[in-house]
């Protein structure tokens, strides 16, 4: 595999790589962080160069210094062929598969190799699938990399009619400080690598969230280093009042402004979240979420 490093590099497989979305958006989100600051040290390897069959997207060698921290060693993945992606993957110089890790993707197909270069490794997988929905826009701004994240707080987007409909509560920045309370309400949460993660999160990426009565945060939403949104939650005290629904059409306003991507998952059987995110005009994207947690069998999985 060849590491690309070279900015024009990096543009130039950005601009391809809009053109095989939504099954590269994983990649494509994740690259155009590395584009902006590239804030969670990330580096990109291909199969080949200029012409690539494969694009993996992992942590710089000095972030994986725990092995047992899944949420940092995360390998994201596309591939042009993935029934022939099985030599790449075995290949500890690419994986090191003797920590906890996660490989994401958008190509069911990818499991194939995933799971024998896995078993070549003495490695245990266990497969996640969810619904993958992005808006339409996501196909308008192929290639763009006119995009400037900057500090999206100094963005004026706080909306007069949004707030007179909701006089006890204001969107806000969610910021670094509230890391323990959304790792606290994070179902993948509640433990310290969870915590470092978010915090690095909330002081990289956009986030917002609602300001109840007391001041403090009763819904929020998140982005993560491949730009998933996710981690929403509203309190329980605040809960079916629409908090949730109209901080995301604020967050999402705001991003499509920006030119962000964005996209998110929701599981299968999570009917109430899926008719929310079609009623914001989301759209089911023809591929699927895909996640595999790898862990060696002397490790306990997640």
């Amino acid at each position: 595999m060849i590491l690309l490093n070279n900015s024009e590099r990096l543009l130039a497989l950005f601009e391809s790589l809009a053109r095989s979305i939504p099954e590269s958006l994983k990649v494509y989100g994740s690259l155009f962080h590395i584009n902006h600051g590239n804030p969670f040290n990330m580096e990109v390897l291909v199969d080949s160069w200029p012409e690539y069959q494969m694009v993996i997207i992992r942590p710089q060698k000095q972030e994986m210094t725990d092995d047992m921290d899944s949420y940092t060693n995360v390998y994201r993945i596309f591939s042009k062929d993935p029934q022939k992606s099985q030599e790449v993957l075995k290949n500890c110089e690419i994986i090191n598969w003797k920590q906890k890790l996660q490989i994401q993707g958008f190509q069911e197909s990818l499991g194939e190799g995933i799971r024998a270069a896995a078993f070549s490794n003495s490695v245990k997988v266990e497969h996640s699938r969810a619904l993958l929905f992005i808006m339409e826009d996501i196909l308008k701004i192929h290639g763009s990399n006119k995009s400037k994240l900057g500090s999206w707080a100094e963005t004026d987007h706080l909306d007069d009619e949004l707030e007179s409909e909701t006089p006890n509560f204001k969107y806000a920045q969610l910021d670094v400080s509230y890391a323990g309370l959304v790792n606290d309400n994070w179902k993948l949460g509640k433990n310290k690598r969870s915590l470092h993660y978010i915090k690095r999160c909330l002081g990289a990426l956009p986030a917002a969230c609602m300001l109840g009565p007391e001041g403090v945060p009763v819904s929020w939403i998140t982005m993560d280093p491949s730009c998933e949104i996710g981690m929403s939650y509203s309190v329980e005290k605040y809960q079916r009042r629409g908090l949730g629904t109209r901080l995301m059409v604020r967050y999402m306003k705001y991003l499509c402004q920006k030119n962000i991507p964005f996209y998110g998952s929701v599981l299968e059987e999570n009917q109430g979240a899926i008719r929310i995110i079609r009623a914001l005009g989301s759209i089911e994207a023809s591929c699927h979420w895909h996640q595999w947690i790898c862990y060696p069998q002397n490790l306990v999985p997640l």
